[in-house]
């Protein structure tokens, strides 16, 4: 049974930092894309980042470039999304999904496997 499961969320202060955590269990880690996306309550699901856990290739919404860094620790079989920066903006539910293949961007109909999320609250 393919599982993943996010921790790390909770509520910050505007300019206050959170380092989000994915625990994948029943996949093969390096056979994997880990992607983040992020839903607020009447707003559409949106792609934070994704990691390779292959060749650690990674990739960024704009809308947090320099903020956000995602990490991998394939030993663990854990994405980590370190967030810098935190704006209220960026309060969401933040789930980690996996998607098969060497790559992918952040479409989230290539993503097979999702996490029952995290929430994330900034305050300003």
């Amino acid at each position: 049974e393919v599982q993943l499961v996010e921790s790390g969320g909770g509520l910050v202060q505007a300019g206050g930092s959170l380092r989000l955590s994915c625990a994948a269990s029943g996949i093969t880690f390096d056979d994997y894309v880990i992607g983040w996306f992020r839903q607020a309550p009447g707003k559409e699901r949106e792609g934070v980042s994704c990691i390779s856990s292959g060749d650690g290739s990674t990739y960024y919404a704009d809308s947090v470039k320099g903020r956000f860094t995602i990490s991998s620790d394939n030993a663990k079989n854990t994405v980590y999304l370190q967030m810098n920066s935190l704006k209220p903006e960026d309060t969401a539910g933040y789930y980690c999904a996996a998607a098969p293949g060497l790559w992918a961007l952040l479409k989230t109909d290539d993503y097979s496997y999702w996490g029952q999320g995290t929430q994330v609250t900034v305050s300003s």
